[in-house]
């Protein structure tokens, strides 16, 4: 059985720091250190790949890639990586907000290219070290297609993969060497990127581990069309004879957008991904769990049956519901990985075949209490919770409590205020106290709720196309006394070990 425990959601880029953008650098060590603190033991986290143009990290370019972005500048200076003078003479960038435009022009233009400069006049070891990473076994699926296609991407100005020269676009064997050829520079400059990324992810995820908190990662269902893995691999996606999508991904109407939302993700052909053994699926899955210890699959009911929308619709109104591999995929899974710590994403439309493909495989889903107090018996509702679950008060699609609850009607407010026992003076708190109580084995908090902010520090709207990811924790956030009071919590309910109530905690 699952201990009971408490984690964090708050997404790497939220964590305060004077580049712009969480990194994998010393603001996330201190976050470790305060989360410790508070007697937590899972930190929950958005997707790490590259992102594409709205910036979601829920539409990455590459479902193995890491993200150039989280590379900490801090990091490279202590590895002889980078100059003082290089991470100090940066723009100054507001502490608030994520700017990814502005961001991406100084981090991946300017401060990787300066230390890929100074890589390189390390000498033989220091080559040497970055060709074993790119030789090694787990970057063999998808690190040399990931290198090319970006190298690629920066030569032919950023075009989509099928506006890109005839054999190029259908990766004819003499136009991909010709290519590797004459980008060999490029190529290599990205694989670079890959080894750092690794190199400080390993170190961030062995602090982890050290002070007991398990990192709770996030597989996207798809990947955007114009990504490296569609690329390299077409004949798994649905695709026309050009390379464009024939049907799109998306949900129909639900409670975030009366006219759905149309992801316009390319949808995968099942019959081709089991005729390989779902070999791409396994390799990504085995990617991911090397990097972390539990793994949410988002839009989990996709895997039973999923929306499918004409491609060129505006909206997913005309969008059809389609049958997923189900449990054949979760079979071919198990098979070559064994036992998977996996938790299901079943929020949205869930239907029949949804719930009974969760219950063959036992996988755990989620529980959200925003959900709770107004459908008749909602499974939300913590009287109806079961312990393979994970509760959230709200997640990153959710407001947060605070904005949440301002936006109710007296009577809703009152029927929240009768169930969780208190009066909404402090909802936050109500509603962290009611996850931590629930019978779900694991309750995570998002730290916008922790904190106690409104809809200003809310991280998406679905549906909404821009605006979104861009909030950013505060160093002053982190607070002694908020630490100590989930500490006290956690023991209360039995998702920490007893032990006293640190006299302090570290501040982030």
């Amino acid at each position: 059985m699952t201990p009971r425990s408490a984690g964090l959601l708050l997404h790497i880029t939220s964590l305060p720091g004077p580049y712009g953008i969480g990194d994998l650098g010393p603001e996330a060590e201190r976050f470790l250190d305060w989360a410790a603190a508070a007697g937590q033991g899972i930190w929950q986290i958005l997707p790490v790949h590259p992102t594409g143009g709205n910036d979601s990290p829920y539409g990455g370019v590459s479902a193995f890639a890491g993200n150039p972005l989280l590379i900490s500048p801090r990091r490279l200076v202590e590895d002889g990586l980078l100059s003082e003078g290089a991470q100090a003479e940066g723009p100054r960038f507001d502490s608030d907000r994520v700017d990814f435009a502005r961001v991406r022009r100084w981090k991946e233009d300017l401060l990787l290219r300066e230390s890929w400069s100074q890589f390189q006049r390390q000498g033989a070891c220091a080559r040497e070290e970055l060709e074993a990473f790119r030789a090694a076994p787990p970057q063999a699926p998808w690190l040399e297609d990931w290198i090319l296609f970006a190298a690629l991407k920066e030569r032919l100005g950023g075009r989509p993969w099928p506006l890109w020269p005839d054999g190029l676009a259908a990766r004819e064997p003499k136009a991909i060497a010709a290519a590797r050829r004459n980008l060999a520079g490029e190529i290599l400059f990205h694989a670079y990127v890959q080894f750092l990324f690794a190199r400080q992810w390993e170190r961030l995820h062995a602090s982890a581990r050290a002070k007991g908190i398990a990192l709770f990662g996030d597989v996207p269902i798809y990947v955007t069309h114009d990504s490296a893995d569609v690329w390299a691999h077409p004949d798994l996606f649905a695709l026309d004879a050009a390379g464009w999508p024939e049907m799109v991904a998306g949900v129909p109407p639900d409670y975030f957008s009366e006219t759905g939302q149309l992801w316009g993700y390319p949808l995968y052909r099942w019959d081709a991904m089991e005729a390989e053994g779902f070999r791409w699926w396994i390799d990504r899955l085995r990617n991911c769990l090397s990097a972390v210890e539990i793994v949410r699959i988002d839009h989990f009911r996709g895997l039973a049956g999923y929306w499918a929308v004409p491609a060129g619709d505006r909206d997913a109104r005309g969008g059809k519901w389609l049958k997923g591999p189900g449990e054949k995929l979760f079979d071919a899974l198990r098979r070559e990985l064994g036992s998977l710590p996996i938790v299901a994403e079943d929020l949205g439309i869930i239907t029949e075949d949804v719930t009974e493909l969760l219950t063959k495989l036992a996988i755990p889903g989620m529980k959200v209490l925003q959900f709770a107090f107004f459908e008749e018996d909602s499974p939300h509702a913590p009287h109806r919770h079961v312990v393979n679950s994970v509760v959230y008060p709200g997640t990153h699609d959710n407001d947060t409590a605070r904005g949440w609850f301002a936006g109710l009607t007296a009577e809703e407010r009152r029927r929240v205020a009768d169930y969780t026992g208190g009066d909404g003076s402090a909802i936050e708190w109500e509603l962290i106290r009611t996850a931590y109580t629930s019978v779900s084995a694991r309750a995570v908090v998002a730290a916008q709720d922790v904190f106690g902010l409104g809809s200003e520090a809310r991280m998406n709207v679905p549906a909404l196309a821009a605006g979104n990811w861009t909030w950013r924790a505060r160093s002053e956030d982190f607070t002694r006394e908020r630490a100590a009071r989930l500490h006290r919590l956690a023991e209360l309910t039995g998702r920490f070990p007893r032990q006293r109530v640190p006299a302090s905690a570290p501040r982030v």
